[in-house]
């Protein structure tokens, strides 16, 4: 369907190259100090209405920085998804926390706060909440069980920038909230990340903890410049892939791929990547990952998710709650589209529909082919 393969990413950006330029011929791309980490740092603050941002090298570094700041340490318990991003698991564990995983929503693959209560005890200190392929965790639930019990949160929102959960921008649920301005992530710079934070004593332990003399964890100003012009047209890009979602959803409606969101009027997802849940039936058995080699021949950038954190890790490194049925389930269904092709036009979104029902029609062989086979036919 796609012989050149998916779009790159990032796209051709004449506001980015025009900032490059700027940056060449002012020096500022190798200044310690410039403007552009401070006028970054500032826009974050008002799109966010927090009074600290903390700019710094990738997400993991943010969520790391946020476990320290909220004074997690030997013998803390922190509570998160048993299918999510395995850094927050090992985060945890490098602060000397110990991870408490909790099953996920049968429904949509997001963290199930519903099970929270189960898995508290007097070491719990936090939990992390992350809003995963285009879902949205249940945050004003979330926030009223943790100021019932006294616990901190942090909402992981990589996935999710512009984003608005229950009429509020993602990341303002939590005592501290995170983005990531990674290679592949909506607004990207390369590398890096920020966070975000209301809680004056976070922002200053953060500070400490950070500043060494010089920073340990820099964004660049080149990084930062270019990310200003992204975050204009964040809104407008969101919009367009969001449009795009309902036009492909409502392409595959029936096909066996079906969107992990849950609709709701107050809020408005973004996707990072977009996910389904896989149905093999529908395609005559065909395991998750030999169709996801299959669309990636087709040229279309289809990946499994990440592994449920509970079956890679040793088991003496966390402790569970209950069984984590939806976890595995996730772990062994998961399907996601990457999304530069979600900003394409109308005719690309055409192309993933189809690529979908040619993989359909071919099932049947497929199951009979090698994945080392289809991979050199990709």
């Amino acid at each position: 369907m796609r012989p050149a393969g998916p779009p790159a990413w990032p796209l051709p950006d004449p506001a980015v190259a025009e900032r490059l330029a700027e940056l060449a011929a002012s020096g500022d791309w190798g200044k310690y100090h410039g403007p552009w980490c401070e006028q970054l740092a500032a826009r974050l603050a008002e799109m966010h209405a927090c009074r600290h941002v903390w700019l710094c090298s990738s997400g993991t570094v943010a969520i790391e920085l946020a476990l320290r700041g909220l004074k997690i340490g030997p013998g803390d318990e922190v509570l998160l998804a048993a299918y999510d991003f395995k850094a927050n698991f090992t985060n945890v564990l490098h602060v000397g926390g110990l991870p408490v995983l909790v099953d996920v929503r049968p429904d949509d693959w997001q963290l199930d706060v519903g099970r929270l209560d189960a898995a508290w005890r007097p070491q719990t200190k936090a939990v992390i909440a992350s809003h995963l392929h285009g879902g949205l965790v249940d945050m004003a639930t979330l926030r009223q069980w943790a100021d019932q019990r006294g616990v901190a949160v942090i909402e992981d929102a990589c996935q999710a920038p512009g984003a608005r959960v229950q009429g509020r921008p993602a990341g303002t649920w939590g005592d501290v909230g995170v983005w990531s301005f990674g290679g592949s992530k909506l607004t990207t710079a390369g590398r890096g990340g920020a966070l975000l934070t209301n809680r004056d004593d976070v922002g200053q332990r953060v500070r400490l903890i950070a500043l060494r003399g010089n920073d340990a964890y820099p964004l660049s100003e080149m990084q930062a410049a270019v990310l200003l012009p992204q975050l204009d047209r964040l809104p407008e890009a969101n919009a367009r892939r969001r449009a795009a979602v309902q036009q492909l959803t409502a392409r595959l409606a029936g096909s066996g791929l079906t969107p992990l969101d849950r609709p709701r009027p107050d809020n408005a997802p973004v996707y990072y990547k977009l996910g389904w849940r896989y149905d093999p039936s529908r395609f005559e058995g065909l395991a998750r990952d030999r169709f996801a080699a299959a669309m990636r021949a087709e040229g279309m950038a289809v990946e499994g998710g990440f592994r449920a954190l509970h079956l890679i890790h040793a088991r003496g490194r966390f402790r569970t709650v209950g069984d984590l049925v939806a976890a595995e389930t996730a772990d062994a269904h998961v399907l996601t589209l990457h999304h530069p092709i979600l900003l394409g036009s109308e005719a690309e979104l055409v192309q993933v529909a189809e690529a979908v029902e040619r993989v359909r029609r071919c099932a049947r062989e497929l199951a009979r082919v090698t994945e080392d086979g289809l991979a050199g036919r990709s």
